[in-house]
């Protein structure tokens, strides 16, 4: 899987998180999502937008792929 591929595949797991998460608040109310992991797949999916607009020469750019690379190969590994 390619780098762009990966990140895709990254934000496809955090939108099915949240749509987890909604699924709950709405049964059992936002109070549900007070100690959820919910802020930081905002955070993930940020940093994800910005590396696909992002100029491959720009110098944060290596770091940024390593970092989601990590976060995505968790996903791969522990599905769901």
């Amino acid at each position: 899987m390619n780098d762009r591929e990966l990140v895709s595949y990254l934000r496809r797991c955090n939108s099915e998180d949240n749509h987890a998460y909604a699924d709950v608040a709405h049964r059992f109310g936002a109070d549900a999502l007070l100690d959820s992991h919910l802020p930081m797949l905002d955070q993930i999916d940020l940093l994800a937008q910005e590396w696909q607009v992002m100029d491959p020469t720009d110098k944060r750019h290596a770091g940024l792929t390593y970092a989601l690379r990590v976060i995505a190969e968790a996903y791969l590994q522990h599905p769901g």
